[in-house]
């Protein structure tokens, strides 16, 4: 009896530690966030972080069309990304859909049937992300270290025949997920 209850009294204490997050400053999440964002358009973007918890909140609101992500804590790498607002509700529910387990293949194929059904908005028209990664963040000195900026162009529906790309991945642009609700142009600069 001892033993089971040493056993539950540890599962309990592995669980309330991973309840707390390192977390950085909400300034320093706000400043890396808009990173991946134009320079012009940094300024005036909503920026979303994590608490202590390791829920997304509201760092920021912004005034402009752009939503920027920090950097997840719980992630060893270093990736940021800001988007459409139009898009965050896909988003939100990718972040979900993470958060329960469900990755990859499954992950996209669960939001884009949700799309077809209604439950997830998302536009028809294109919309933008822009993703950047790198081994860390100088909050000293406002720098990604080894920074990567890729873009990526939602273009829901999308095919090859509707718009004459490969889907074949590589650093010309390539259609990803096509004739999906998540179909969308990558483009992958040759890294440095």
């Amino acid at each position: 009896m001892k033993t089971n209850l040493v056993v539950v009294f540890v599962g309990l204490l592995a669980q309330g530690a991973a309840l707390a997050v390192d977390v950085a400053l909400p300034a320093d999440q706000i400043a890396s966030a808009v990173l991946a964002a134009p320079k012009e358009r940094r300024s005036d973007a909503t920026v979303l972080g994590y608490n202590a918890k390791g829920e997304v909140v509201m760092l920021r609101k912004g005034t402009n069309d752009l939503v920027c992500l920090a950097s997840d804590p719980t992630d060893k790498s270093f990736s940021v990304a800001c988007y459409h607002k139009d898009l965050e509700p896909f988003m939100a529910r990718g972040r979900e859909l993470t958060s329960q387990g469900v990755k990859g293949k499954e992950r996209h194929e669960m939001r884009a049937k949700e799309v077809q059904d209604g439950k997830v908005p998302m536009p028809r028209e294109a919309r933008m992300l822009y993703v950047l990664t790198g081994d860390g963040y100088d909050s000293a000195k406002g720098e990604v270290t080894k920074p990567y900026l890729r873009w990526v162009v939602y273009v829901p529906f999308a095919t090859p025949e509707s718009t004459g790309l490969s889907t074949t991945p590589g650093q010309a642009p390539w259609l990803m997920y096509p004739g999906t609700a998540g179909a969308h142009i990558m483009i992958n600069p040759p890294k440095k």
